[in-house]
């Protein structure tokens, strides 16, 4: 057995998929009758906010997979997530729907109903993973594929109080002519409100942070136009509110809920209000517990998520790997890990990563002519196309590797961390390939009229750019030693001439010869 896989969630089958196909010997364990055990139960409104665009004008299927963020990645079209549902938002059921049928159609190796209880190391490495029944299952690496499985619950006293978002009715009956308080700010919260507004007399939605739209910061995590309608009825004084602070205390007084309130924009520092209901809807978490006393990972981000090297490998436990929505230690609210659509690619280059490591496979590449047209064109064309660098932007990255000899090789989908920590065998020098939105891109309101932008037409150096855009840089022993940033665009598009001659301009100064002593 060359792989345990922990998790058969979506990235515990796209890992299970690419092992397949790679002919390695694995086995992934899974708690629940079926695949995708998490969307059995959330989200508990049932809605996804993962978008599902089957019409997007271009047959070419990676650009598809831009616009589809809920399937997985194999060879064969019929297993796309597109394919079997046309809501932009699909229903959880949907979901566990693919999931099964994806799992029984690539023939993945998974034991059903089965329930890790202990993971450990034994001496002279590997791992020993027993389940409820008492199996034994034993590998050189083990992947956990878990998601953040455990409810986040905030360290307020009192909080026992509360129901939790996993556990609360989600009948809005349940809750008619109520004044309910609901603890959180994000989709989680707001997905709960929304649904109470025409039953709940009153909804209080409370939490130390202002909010943050997804659409100003471009992390899908932070809250959706989709669940946001709650807002209006605050703003148009519809007899609910967001109260930004913190609670300090929750006391049960009879049939009712006293909450201590401490606001931060008020005068009235703190304030007791009365709530029939208090639901807490404060996120996830990952959950250690089957990990033996001395063989559990580290943890890191307030202890919700796995600490993680930039291989996805535990920081203190050898051999130990993550995938999925717990692999956005990583890129925490800056890229995409947490969701399908991005950790679909890391798994890719995890079992990269893993093939190289292990299996004497070198990270897929192609050879490249060293001169700047060669790389201008080869840049292009992947930055116009690629469904990765679009969707992980800023993490994952093409690179370039030119060696001494003067050869070139082209790798696609590389995390760049990965590549800042000598994952890659040495070059004379790298080029990365990266889609990035511009510093402080989140900064300023994206619909303010009188914030000015870029001229679509200017020449290359688009560093003050609000927009996704292509940069490339130059590395040389570790150092970035040149950038250049590809000036953005409405269609997202980089083909002009304003594109293509700066960047080939570029490319031909970062190849000239160095000056002696030069970096």
């Amino acid at each position: 057995m060359d792989y345990i896989i922990i998790g058969a969630g979506p990235a515990g089958l796209q890992l299970g998929s690419l092992l397949e196909e790679a002919g390695r010997e694995y086995v992934i364990l899974e708690a629940g009758p079926r695949a995708g055990t998490f969307f059995r139960s959330h989200p508990r409104h049932r809605t996804l906010i993962s978008i599902n665009k089957r019409h997007c004008g271009t047959d070419d299927p990676e650009l598809r997979l831009r616009m589809d963020w809920n399937s997985l990645l194999s060879d064969d079209p019929s297993l796309l997530f597109t394919a079997r549902n046309a809501k932009y938002f699909p229903d959880a059921d949907d979901m566990v729907r693919y999931l099964e049928e994806f799992a029984d159609a690539r023939g993945l190796n998974i034991r059903y109903d089965t329930t890790v209880t202990e993971v450990s190391t034994v001496d002279g490495g590997g791992f020993r993973v027993t389940d409820a029944s008492g199996n034994v299952y034993r590998a050189p690496r083990v992947v956990v594929a878990t998601g953040v499985s455990k409810e986040n619950i905030a360290p307020i006293p009192g909080i026992e109080h509360a129901e939790t978002y996993g556990t609360m009715p989600v009948d809005p009956a349940d809750y008619t002519d109520q004044r309910v308080l609901i603890i959180g700010k994000g989709n989680s919260a707001f997905e709960t409100a929304d649904s109470l507004v025409a039953h709940a007399a009153v909804i209080h939605l409370a939490g130390p942070h202002a909010v943050k739209f997804a659409w100003r910061t471009h992390y899908v995590g932070h809250l959706r136009a989709v669940n946001n309608n709650f807002l209006d009825t605050y703003q148009l004084k519809s007899q609910n509110a967001l109260l930004d602070g913190d609670v300090l205390g929750i006391e049960k007084d009879g049939d009712q809920y006293v909450v201590t309130f401490s606001f931060v924009r008020v005068n009235e520092v703190v304030k007791e209000l009365r709530y029939d209901r208090v639901l807490s809807c404060t996120g996830f978490r990952f959950d250690s517990g089957i990990f033996a006393p001395g063989n559990r990972p580290a943890l890191a981000i307030n202890d919700r998520f796995p600490a993680q090297t930039s291989a996805w490998e535990s920081t203190n436990v050898p051999g130990l790997y993550f995938a999925g929505t717990i692999s956005q230690v990583r890129d925490f609210k800056k890229s995409t890990n947490g969701f399908i659509h991005g950790f679909r690619y890391s798994v890719r280059a995890l079992h990269r990563i893993l093939e190289s490591r292990y299996h004497d496979n070198p990270w897929p590449h192609r050879p490249l002519s060293t001169d700047a047209d060669a790389l201008t064109d080869a840049v292009l064309d992947r930055v116009n196309r690629s469904s990765a660098l679009w969707q992980l932007f800023g993490f994952l990255g093409d690179v370039v590797a030119v060696h001494d000899d003067g050869t070139a090789a082209y790798l696609e989908e590389v995390p760049i961390d990965y590549l800042r920590d000598g994952g890659l065998p040495p070059a004379a020098t790298y080029f990365t390939v990266t889609l990035e939105y511009g510093a402080d891109h989140d900064a300023v309101d994206p619909f303010d009229i009188s914030i000015d932008r870029m001229a679509q037409s200017a020449d290359g150096g688009a560093l003050d750019s609000r927009y996704l855009h292509p940069v490339v840089r130059q590395y040389r022993e570790g150092v970035v030693v040149a950038e250049h940033h590809v000036t953005e665009n409405l269609e997202n598009e980089w083909r002009a001439p304003n594109h293509v001659e700066p960047l080939r301009a570029f490319f031909a100064e970062a190849l000239a010869p160095q000056p002696a002593g030069a970096r």
